[in-house]
């Protein structure tokens, strides 16, 4: 599972392709030492943060939940990125998963 439950709320691993033709979530997979990853991709160019902060707005679109909630812990340069989702971890698990089940 690409998310871990934390102090204030959770993170949740990404394997982001920026210039992706589109803004999406595609699923989960696993890198070559199996740690799970989430699958996203966005529109915008890895240039100035510009990929950074639409992978943000569309985490926080996709589980609507506040922008300002989000934050970037690691993987700035690189496309695979950790964010932490601040508020009740039990619940953001709850909502996250719901609605990465459904169609």
């Amino acid at each position: 599972m690409p998310f871990r439950s934390g102090p204030g709320g959770i993170t949740v691993r990404l394997r982001v392709t920026p210039r992706g033709g589109a803004d999406r979530i595609e699923g989960r997979g696993e890198d070559a030492d199996g740690e799970p990853y989430l699958k996203l991709r966005v529109s915008a160019v890895a240039e100035k943060g510009k990929a950074n902060d639409a992978v943000l707005k569309l985490l926080a679109k996709a589980w609507r939940v506040p922008r300002s909630s989000l934050s970037l812990l690691s993987g700035e340069t690189g496309r695979i990125k950790v964010v932490k989702i601040e508020g009740d971890a039990e619940k953001l698990m709850a909502h996250i998963g719901a609605s990465l089940e459904s169609p």
